[in-house]
């Protein structure tokens, strides 16, 4: 396989990803096709096909999906691999408890245990 291949390859990969995320990040927050499109001044199904992987998205129409979706470009890029490894409802919680104080994160954690611990409780 020659080189422009794999990259090619490796874009169509890409667009994918980052169309899965920017789905994914939609459907987080309950939002419509209809109404991302008319955010962006696109057609549908350009953001159809955004979120198939079949369309480039613009970066300023990634910035401004970043915004609308409360979310740091990166995460949509894979820049940040932290963060894109993460469903986007936890990534969200990250972001939030980074700007809690330490005495709150430690009792947000204990919280967090208490949860789990009743979640396994209750499987039994």
């Amino acid at each position: 396989m020659t080189q422009v291949a794999v990259r090619v390859i490796n874009d169509q990969d890409e667009r994918r990803r980052l169309g899965d995320r920017l789905r994914e990040a939609r459907k987080y927050l309950g939002l419509k096709q209809d109404e991302v499109a008319t955010y962006l001044k696109i057609p549908r199904t350009a953001l159809t096909d955004i979120e198939n992987g079949q369309r480039r998205v613009e970066v300023m129409e990634l910035a401004r999906l970043a915004k609308l979706y409360r979310q740091p470009v990166a995460y949509f890029t894979g820049e940040d691999d932290a963060a894109s490894d993460l469903p986007i409802d936890v990534a969200h919680l990250a972001r939030k408890v980074a700007e809690l104080s330490q005495q709150d994160r430690d009792e947000l954690g204990r919280f967090a245990e208490y949860l789990r611990a009743r979640s396994l409780a209750g499987q039994r």
